[in-house]
């Protein structure tokens, strides 16, 4: 069997999507022929921890680890933040920015590069490269952001000569809070130095969406392909649906951010409690997640309190079990320039959920055509009132009949052992290529 060296910096017990990319594809590589070798830091400070993702690594494999150094405790304390709180001052915040967040920003755009694990980078070359003259592998894999995964990963690539599959969950200079940070210029230079090396180093690259490998291909990469998120079967086997209930429940489970806020929904939610009949007494807004501090106002400020029901931080299990247990299912994407080629890892868990979905932003986005293309909803722009209204109106109508809306298209090709499938696959043609060198 092969061997694919894994460089990723979320690993269990890490929570959230970020961690299922890697953890998906090293749980079903050896269906294809393929035996992962992880590589994750020892004391990462993760935002989310989740236990039961430790079920889903494989019996067996080496797993190798290194400490890491992280910044993200000492800016709390500098800040005056929780513990608790977001690692993240740019994208997601419960108060208004101070001159310390601001600063913090300005410090992490020019000074950590690619990204505050940057530190990692070095002595993970090092204990790598000891492991590499003793062991071999046939290719590497690497996931980001953080883009430190990438740098690591090209640094041995180049080194060992080994082929590589450089996986992005999001891009790097064309992610839309690359622009929220206030980078100089010398610093965007080195960035984007660094992106053309990994362009022209790795053999094969995937990217979350088909917008986005475009994108990339635009700006200089080559031979790029997209590789979804996906979901896992086993994930839905012990779910329980209750079926009919009192509730008509609005769910959203994962990170809302500012760039991300439903204004225009809230405020269509608070106009049928008034004149829709028995709607305030069966709505129900279900969040899970960090929720950013101005969309939880503007519920106060509609009068919506009574419907809300804020669920906090769930460990997986029980995000899929209030997923799947809703009557309508919220997919907003990132108010951004790149929003076209934003897939939300949860889309695919929705999908395999069975319920419809609203999702909010462009029509013609990458998102948007998936849930056209297996019929489990509808995609509205943010401030489409009418349109939006219309929807939930007939949703509701169909929640008071106890109709039920199944997805009538091909979800089963989104799921984590097909998406691995295309994973093994790849690694066999760049590892059986001279020097792993691209088409």
């Amino acid at each position: 069997m092969k061997k694919v060296l894994i460089i990723t910096y979320h690993w269990p017990p890490s929570g959230g999507i970020g961690v299922l990319r890697c953890l998906k594809i090293a749980k079903y590589l050896h269906h294809f022929g393929w035996e992962p070798v992880i590589y994750a830091p020892l004391n990462a400070q993760y935002e989310f921890l989740d236990e039961t993702n430790f079920k889903d690594i494989p019996s067996g494999i080496t797993i190798l680890k290194h400490p890491i150094r992280e910044p993200f405790n000492l800016f709390k304390k500098v800040s005056g933040r929780k513990q608790t709180d977001s690692q993240n001052p740019v994208y997601l915040s419960h108060r208004k920015k101070s001159l310390v967040d601001r600063l913090a920003i300005w410090v992490r755009g020019n000074f950590f590069i690619p990204d505050a694990r940057c530190l990692w980078i070095k002595p993970s070359v090092r204990v790598l490269s000891a492991y590499l003259n003793k062991h071999k592998v046939d290719a590497i894999f690497s996931d980001g952001p953080p883009h430190t995964n990438t740098v690591i990963a090209m640094r041995l690539a180049q080194k060992f000569n080994i082929p590589w599959l450089a996986d992005f969950q999001d891009p790097w200079t064309q992610v839309d809070y690359y622009t929220m940070f206030p980078i100089s210029r010398w610093a965007d230079t080195i960035h984007r130095r660094l992106e053309q090396q990994v362009f022209s180093t790795a053999a094969k690259i995937t990217i979350a969406s088909p917008t986005w490998a475009a994108d990339l291909e635009r700006i200089g990469a080559k031979n790029v392909s997209p590789l979804y998120y996906g979901y896992d079967e086993d994930d839905f086997a012990n779910l329980t649906a209750l079926g009919q209930t009192q509730q008509f429940s609005i769910v959203h489970a994962g990170l809302l951010g500012a760039d991300r806020h439903p204004g225009t929904l809230l405020n269509v939610l608070a106009d049928l409690n008034r004149e829709l009949p028995g709607f305030s007494g069966h709505l129900k807004i279900k969040l899970a997640g960090l929720v950013d501090y101005s969309i939880t106002n503007l519920i106060t400020q509609l009068g919506l309190d009574a419907n809300y029901e804020y669920q906090g931080k769930l460990t997986r299990p029980a995000a899929l079990q209030l997923v799947y247990e809703a009557a309508l299912l919220l997919l907003p994407l990132n108010k951004a320039h790149n929003a076209q080629g934003r897939i939300p890892g949860k889309l695919f868990e929705l999908l395999r959920a069975n319920h419809p979905i609203l999702c909010l932003g462009p029509a013609n986005a990458d998102s948007a055509n998936i849930v056209q293309q297996c019929q489990a909803g509808s995609t509205f722009d943010y401030d489409d009132y009418n349109g939006i209204k219309q929807f939930i109106t007939q949703q509701y109508q169909q929640f008071l009949t106890a109709q039920v809306m199944n997805n009538a298209g091909n979800y089963q090709q989104y799921s984590n052992y097909e998406q691995t499938r295309l994973v093994a696959e790849y690694l066999n043609h760049i590892s059986n290529e001279p020097s792993g060198k691209k088409n």
